[in-house]
């Protein structure tokens, strides 16, 4: 497919990821327990899966199924409010707890295994993320290039993932470096990252179901 496509939908879609949404605070809230691969890893999985699932071209019947993505919604937006509130109750149980390391409170993810597997969740479960792969990707395809449909999209798909893992990385890292020396603003912000994945689940089902 012609690099100018590839360009073009980069572009895009690095616009579209540096808007702080629900992977924002997700690596957020991991960086500052240490965990900044583990959860730049899960998100860049779920999205490789979403891509598979587009170029095989599930995607669009998934997005066309009003069950399917009912489903998907009550799912995704309902991890989205369980993670957020579990991060609540985390800090609310041991407020002078430090959030940069990983306590053993119950709540926070003791393993990189969790932390990748709920990053996983916050993308793979994201129905508007998959709205956007099979809204966005099928514009940047060419019919007549040498490359298939699906090798295209899935190229696509690629591009939008490692975008993902450089900006989730620096996230995390970001957080966790900046924070690190700092407790009371580590608190605060992992407040506001359980808070903001709370309200961007229920804002998902709101919109769904009130639409």
């Amino acid at each position: 497919m012609p690099i100018s496509a590839l360009l073009g939908f980069w572009a895009v879609a690095a616009l579209l990821i540096i808007v702080p949404g629900p992977d924002w605070a997700f690596a957020i809230s991991a960086g500052l327990r240490g965990h900044v691969v583990p959860a730049a890893a899960g998100i860049v999985l779920g999205y490789l899966a979403m891509t598979i699932v587009v170029a095989a071209g599930v995607g669009a019947l998934v997005a066309s199924t009003p069950v399917a993505l009912t489903v998907l919604t009550v799912i995704g937006g309902g991890y989205l409010i369980w993670l957020g509130a579990t991060t609540l109750a985390r800090l609310a149980k041991r407020p002078d707890a430090d959030p940069v390391s990983a306590d053993d409170s119950g709540q926070a993810p003791r393993t990189p295994a969790s932390t990748i597997a709920q990053g996983i969740g916050v993308s793979g479960l994201n129905p508007k993320g998959l709205l956007v792969f099979v809204a966005m990707l099928p514009q940047f395809t060419t019919p007549a290039a040498a490359w298939p449909i699906a090798g295209q999209l899935a190229a696509l798909g690629l591009v939008f993932t490692l975008t993902c893992a450089a900006v989730y990385l620096i996230v995390g890292a970001s957080a966790h470096r900046v924070l690190q020396s700092r407790p009371n603003t580590a608190r605060a912000v992992s407040r506001v990252s359980g808070l903001c994945m709370i309200v961007i689940g229920a804002a998902l089902l709101a919109e769904y179901f009130v639409a």
